[in-house]
């Protein structure tokens, strides 16, 4: 019987950019904010390309003070691959990241707990792995220029 014990294999690192945010307002499901994705980039040994277009992060915050990502980007990869993006998952919005946000400043990793689940499709034969792989991410704080914020995520695939 071979071991079929699970490991996480760091895929690729996701760089995004984000626009201001857009308020939506309190609704049923708590306080929503849009951001638009205005680029970005992915890098990994087998996944490398650009953010293509223009991605959304429909953002809820609930009462219980976690934010609840909800982001959808293109991958362009650098041979020429189209693959769709949808990541989701719980922010904690701890001190640290409420202060890096106020002055647009990085944080690392272990700052705040910042959890992704990806999901990604493409038709692309070369890439078919990613239809049939399961993906989790961690993120930080990244601005990516002066008044902007961004994130890097971490993604590894579950083997």
């Amino acid at each position: 019987m071979s071991d079929q014990s699970l490991q996480l294999v760091h895929e690729f690192t996701c760089q995004v950019a984000c626009g201001p945010p857009h308020e939506v307002g309190d609704g049923p499901y708590g306080g929503r904010q849009y951001f638009e994705m205005t680029g970005g980039r992915v890098d990994g040994p087998r996944l490398k390309g650009k953010l293509l277009g223009v991605g959304s992060d429909w953002m809820l915050t609930g009462p219980d003070g976690f934010i609840r990502m909800d982001v959808r980007v293109q991958i362009e990869t650098d041979d020429g691959a189209i693959l769709c993006a949808h990541y989701f998952g719980p922010a904690e919005a701890n001190e640290k990241l409420k202060r890096a946000v106020s002055v647009c400043a990085p944080t690392e990793f272990a700052d705040q707990s910042i959890r992704s689940h990806w999901v990604l499709e493409t038709g692309d034969p070369r890439y078919a792995w990613v239809n049939q792989t399961l993906f989790v991410g961690q993120g930080r704080l990244l601005p990516p220029g002066p008044g902007l914020l961004g994130f890097e995520h971490r993604v590894y695939r579950l083997s």
